[in-house]
């Protein structure tokens, strides 16, 4: 991956083991400075335990890495002053108001108390959450309560934000709103680590991402190249009405560059999927349902890293 002078995150054949376990293999990752960078992968790919190291709570087991130009392993205080943390699971106290929970937190920084509410206020604005400041955590929805836990991030204005699964669970409204928020924090020049199993969410989030498979990185790119590089135009899906699918598969593999058969239906990827729509009625198949749509983020984690579940 290309290297940047503005880098903030600087990491040569980074290795994690935990005993004989090798959780990182190796891998190598530049973020730049305001950048929105994306760690996509299934479970055990080795995407929380790189996180675990960026945020310098972690020490790797080989290679290097930088944050900021400092070394994690003697400067992690240093680094962790300058970093924001959402993890996955909220972690606020549900008993406490709103406002309390993002005053205290300002403690850990050591922020003057005059500091701290003038930032929380700031916080509550941006998290639209200013209405609802003296009320208990606990009465607040899913939503809310995520906005709040980035908000308590920001406490401290760090340089770079670190957000592990950040809409996991919420409703299609409250994911807009917090990417709208995460929009706002990129444009004032927070550079922003974003892990995510949505991959319309690493679409429209991330500059740049790297697929990380069995902990190393397997695709590294933009959306668009790594859409444009492993996978066709456009999609075709085929649903036959059948408890099999593969009796279609050699009429229907003369049609596309590459044919998937999936209990279901049957993908083609091909470059024009009305045109292949079209060849696959005149061969004289009947389809009991067509679609033709174009390729995602999701066609391109689901080639590289396969559809088996890994627990």
């Amino acid at each position: 991956m290309a290297t940047s002078t503005s880098a903030v995150v600087q990491a040569h054949q980074l290795v994690k083991r935990f005993g004989a376990f090798e959780a990182v293999k190796g891998i190598d990752v530049s973020i730049n400075q305001g950048e929105s960078f994306g760690f996509l992968g299934p479970n055990g790919a080795g995407k929380t335990s790189t996180m675990r190291m960026i945020s310098a709570v972690s020490h790797p087991s080989g290679g290097t890495l930088s944050i900021f130009g400092l070394d994690p392993t003697v400067q992690g205080s240093q680094i962790r002053a300058r970093l924001g943390v959402v993890p996955q699971e909220d972690t606020l106290e549900l008993e406490l108001s709103v406002r309390k929970n993002l005053e205290m937190f300002a403690r850990y920084f050591d922020l003057p108390r005059r500091v701290a509410r003038e930032r929380t206020t700031e916080l509550l604005a941006f998290a639209q959450l200013s209405d609802r400041e003296n009320d208990k955590v606990d009465n607040l929805s899913g939503g809310m309560k995520r906005r709040l836990t980035i908000a308590r991030a920001l406490i401290n204005r760090p340089e770079l934000l670190i957000l592990d699964e950040p809409t996991t669970g919420l409703d299609p409204q409250a994911r807009h709103l917090l990417w709208e928020r995460l929009y706002r924090l990129k444009r004032e020049g927070v550079t922003l680590i974003i892990t995510t199993h949505y991959m319309d969410e690493a679409e429209q989030l991330c500059d740049r991402l790297v697929v990380m498979d069995r902990g190393s990185i397997v695709a590294q790119g933009t959306p668009r190249s790594l859409i444009d590089t492993y996978c066709t135009r456009e999609v075709v899906e085929l649903r036959f009405g059948v408890d099999t699918h593969e009796v279609y598969f050699e009429r229907l593999s003369v049609l596309a560059q590459r044919v998937e058969v999936l209990p279901d239906r049957v993908l083609l990827y091909v470059d024009q999927g009305d045109e292949t729509l079209k060849a696959v009625h005149a061969s004289g198949l009947a389809p009991s349902s067509a679609l033709a749509r174009r390729s995602s983020l999701e066609d391109v984690f689901l080639r590289l890293t396969g559809r088996t579940l890994v627990e």
